[in-house]
């Protein structure tokens, strides 16, 4: 490949690069709790139908899906300092990857959102009505039937909507962050090496996506899956020695 690509740039530069994968992971560690915590409470909201807020989610939930994450990481670094500014409130000492968390949480909030309720829409409406028969409240409903299975059916979405997630991290060096990206645009400016990085950036991206995506399909199959008991059924022994047997027809038998 001659000037335009050399092999001994990519062994100099990559361990530089490797060096900034923990803020990369660090954002998508971020965006991924924030994004649950508030998808889920979306999905509640709409679900639900609750007056006015319902709206406001469904508004909020097409404008982030309808507009780049890079706009909308503009508009949080350069829109909440001010509005939050105007009640004062002061951001100017934030950190910039503070807004990084806020934003990329936010947009994973939108697409967590519908994953979470389709999932509880898949859920049978027979087992909400059987929790409300045994006297649970909605809350204990939701949280100890109706998530619990929709969890189950998300799994699949939710990985790759978190895959996606780490890919669109490579935005994030707009603002001037040092991740992988951000890494490799600083090292291409200092050695004039531009492709060797991107090939860098290109190997480690990669690597982490069929990581995730082999984590997530081992999580989806053990949900499928689940590990049966090896013990055996011990038949019941009646306190004369003699054996309870239970037969295919439902009558006991003692033996």
């Amino acid at each position: 490949m001659g000037e335009f690509f050399k092999w001994e740039y990519v062994i100099t530069l990559f361990p530089k690069v490797l060096s900034a994968l923990p803020t990369t992971l660090l954002i998508v560690l971020f965006a991924t709790l924030i994004g649950a915590a508030i998808g889920l409470l979306i999905a509640y909201l709409r679900i639900e139908k609750v007056p006015v807020l319902s709206q406001l989610c469904i508004v909020y939930v097409s404008f982030v899906r309808g507009t780049p994450i890079l706009v909308q990481m503009f508009i949080v670094f350069y829109g909440l300092p001010s509005l939050l500014g105007s009640i004062g409130i002061d951001l100017s000492q934030w950190e910039k990857i503070y807004f990084i968390y806020i934003t990329y949480g936010l947009n994973a909030a939108a697409f967590f959102s519908e994953i979470f309720r389709s999932s509880l829409l898949s859920v049978p409406a027979s087992q909400y009505e059987a929790a409300a028969s045994i006297g649970l409240t909605k809350g204990q409903t939701y949280r100890r039937v109706l998530i619990p299975q929709a969890s189950k059916i998300a799994m699949p979405s939710l990985g790759a909507s978190i895959i996606n997630l780490l890919q669109d991290t490579s935005l994030a060096f707009s603002l001037g962050i040092l991740d992988v990206m951000g890494k490799v645009q600083t090292l291409g400016a200092l050695y004039y090496r531009v492709m060797e990085g991107y090939f860098i950036a290109a190997v480690i991206f990669i690597v982490l996506s069929i990581g995730l995506e082999q984590l997530f399909g081992l999580i989806e199959k053990k949900y499928r899956y689940p590990k049966r008991s090896k013990k055996s059924i011990k038949t019941p022994i009646l306190p004369n020695g003699k054996k309870l047997l239970l037969l295919p027809n439902g009558k006991n038998k003692v033996n």
